[in-house]
């Protein structure tokens, strides 16, 4: 052979091995279940993956044709692969401060039990990061319930005294809605027995006394808050919103949400994106009473460096453990001082209501409405038939965020609407048996977030954690859809419960729908892109009653994997803190981003996991309504609920409407924002639920 022909064929072959390197996968996947998400193939053995996009699914053998020189193969090792999950609804800057500051939650997700318990866990905090605390001169704790406190109240300012009289203390009720000072910070804050009561606000006094006793109720809580916190400036803000998507990847999120945003956040938002401060695409929900230009001219289907606007964010009603959700009867049995008769409020009024709705149909803007209570529903109900008639049905895909309180005729005309029910059967968890005991009662607690409901009506329904509200604990939605067990041990509507497999969906492919992402989204098929979550065991072969133990070991975005759990370490809410990372608690950086800069860093923590008895499934046993189900009630226990929301005498509110149905440490977080960005957020951020 001459050599002209040699160099030929040496090119030929050259590029030749440059084509195949070209088509090859870069990582495939294998050796554990894999479920797809996709009910044609629903199980596969590995997956490939090229430019952060799937490019074959199915058999070992087919799919390890993809593989080239350079591919990397990765051994799950027995464990579970499933598509990223979807945040249906959440408020990940706000899930930062929850992840940002000592836990003060009650088992299963922290360790408070009693004041004792929340006064060593600022303690034990304390003396973790004493060098910032002492740079900052703050302490914030967040999500103590006092209906979880031995003590069944509140702790006050002398017993956070106790823990420290010379620096600054705050800790947040999990329910957002209040908190407490030590005397520093009612120094610092300027409260005093001379001090009124601000509107849509109280400072609760010592017994029979005016001095403040440390405990401050909505607009109180919330204008104190603001003044300690919103010093951290837009470098603690960028604390919270990168800590919050850090923390929704630890449970398996590719994908947030910002459930109810300002302008003022979402241009601190993108400034952390364009810097590549966003390990997990955020979707964005403006106010829409507040934002309606700035959401017009920014609202997009494609992200940019993991941000964009999705669409905008309406809220009607408030919280129904709080008793200001919109019913269309009386509470059952409120806590408080109430009148006779009372059904909560409205946030808002209906001519804003139907405004609202006609300009997202007019502008083609997807609209996802707060409504909680009944009364709440029926006014969204007639302002979307009205829109529709006007408008036009289209692709519009409206959604309904937590619909607790739901009729059967609410929910036929729902799905005659094309609204996508995204329901919240973690409350069933949290704060079932406070429904079925205070606020609907035995019979109608039964169908609260009414899964079965819309299930039989062939509707496609997402779940979600509306983080903070409470933990973004994948495994916690997920185990509250299947079983629906309370605290208690009961079974709150067992005919509402699903199969593991629908579960799921409503946590993948039906919230990538919802986003209007389900072609790239959702599922593992190819052409969309590499999203996934590795759970320790699979979920369809486990005890149902064990769902919630089971780990989220690794995220995936685009073929990267944005967290890891160490081999040692278990899945925990002990800390706000990811464990994937080393270093201090990750409240340690937040201080340090207001006196230096932020530290990135994570302590790793422990579980215990209680034993609940036993809950059949949907198939493994009929459901049979009203039935209890419940464990026997232990000696000396006592049912807990939850207590400290605000009271109310009257049929109407006692704090302004758009005030009340949002918790009070979203405005500071968004307060925070609007400094930065030089305006004032005109309606406050998530609403708790």
């Amino acid at each position: 052979m001459n050599l002209l022909a040699r160099t030929l064929l040496g090119a030929a072959c050259s590029m030749a091995a440059l084509g195949a390197a070209a088509q090859s996968a870069e990582r495939i996947w294998s050796g554990g279940t894999i479920l797809t998400m996709n009910d044609a193939a629903m199980r596969a053995e590995a997956v490939a993956e090229r430019g952060g996009r799937i490019v074959a699914v199915g058999a070992l053998a087919e799919v390890m044709k993809l593989r080239g020189p350079n591919t990397t193969l990765i051994d799950i090792g027995g464990r579970t692969m499933l598509p990223g999950f979807v945040d249906a609804h959440g408020h990940a800057v706000l899930g930062g401060f929850q992840a940002l500051s000592a836990n003060l939650l009650a088992p299963p997700d922290g360790k408070v039990r009693s004041i004792a318990d929340l006064q060593r866990t600022l303690r034990d905090w304390i003396a973790a990061n004493g060098e910032v605390v002492r740079k900052v001169n703050l302490v914030a704790g967040f999500g103590y319930d006092d209906s979880q406190l031995a003590e069944m109240r509140h702790p006050t300012r002398d017993e956070l005294d106790a823990v420290s009289r010379d620096v600054p203390i705050f800790v947040v009720h999990q329910s957002s809605h209040l908190g407490v000072l030590n005397s520093k910070a009612l120094e610092v804050v300027g409260y005093t027995a001379q001090s009124k009561d601000p509107p849509g606000g109280v400072i609760r006094r010592r017994s029979g006394g005016t001095e403040p006793d440390g405990v401050l109720e909505e607009a109180a809580f919330m204008n104190a808050a603001v003044k300690l916190v919103t010093q951290v400036g837009v470098e603690g803000f960028k604390a919270f919103a990168r800590a919050g998507t850090e923390l929704w990847a630890r449970f398996g999120y590719t994908t947030a949400q910002e459930g109810r945003s300002s302008a003022a956040a979402v241009k601190v938002m993108r400034a952390i994106a364009d810097a590549g401060g966003f390990p997990i695409d955020v979707a964005v929900y403006p106010d829409v009473i507040a934002d309606r230009d700035f959401i017009r001219a920014n609202v997009s289907r494609s992200y940019t460096n993991r941000l964009r606007v999705a669409g905008a964010k309406l809220t009607i009603d408030g919280s129904p453990q709080g008793f200001t959700a919109w019913r269309d009867r009386p509470y059952y049995k409120p806590v408080g001082n109430y009148a006779p008769g009372y059904v909560g409020y409205p946030a808002v009024t209906a001519e804003q209501v139907f405004g609202v709705v006609d300009w997202t149909y007019a502008n083609r803007i997807q609209l996802l409405t707060h409504a909680n209570g009944e009364a709440a529903s029926d006014q969204l109900i007639a302002a979307l038939r009205t829109a529709e008639s006007k408008h036009g049905r289209g692709d519009r895909r409206p959604v309904l965020i937590h619909g607790q309180f739901l009729r059967e005729d609410q929910v036929d005309a729902y799905k005659q609407l094309d609204v996508i029910p995204s329901l919240f059967p973690m409350h069933t968890f949290y704060w079932g048996d406070w429904h079925r005991d205070h606020t609907v009662g035995p019979v109608n607690g039964e169908n609260i977030s009414p899964t079965g409901w819309v299930l039989t009506r062939g509707m496609k329904f997402t779940t979600h954690h509306d983080a903070p509200v409470a933990f973004p604990d994948s495994m916690r939605v997920l185990d509250a859809t299947v079983t629906r067990r309370t605290r208690s041990g009961d079974i709150l509507g067992p005919q509402h419960r699903v199969d593991v497999i629908t579960a799921l969906k409503a946590m993948t492919i039906w919230p990538a729908y919802q986003h209007f992402e389900e072609q790239t989204k959702g599922s593992i098929e190819v052409g969309k892109l590499a999203d996934f979550v590795i759970l320790s065991k699979d979920p369809t072969a486990v005890d149902p009653e064990t769902l919630d133990q089971l780990q989220v070991t690794e995220t995936i975005k685009e073929g990267t994997t944005v967290f890891a759990l160490a081999a040692q370490a278990t899945r925990s809410a002990e800390t706000g803190a990811s464990p994937a990372r080393r270093g201090p608690d990750p409240f340690t950086g937040f201080l340090s981003a207001i006196a230096t800069h932020r530290e990135r860093g994570a302590a790793r923590r422990g579980r215990a996991h209680r034993r609940r008895p036993r809950c059949d499934l949907p198939d493994r046993r009929a459901a049979r309504p009203g039935r209890r189900d419940a464990r026997p009630q232990r000696p000396g226990e006592r049912r807990r609920a939850l207590t400290g929301c605000p009271r109310r005498t009257g049929a109407g509110p006692a704090a302004p409407p758009a005030l009340d149905g949002c918790p009070v440490i979203a405005r500071l977080a968004y307060s925070t924002a609007a400094a930065f960005a030089d305006s004032s957020p005109n309606a406050c951020a998530p609403c708790s639920t």
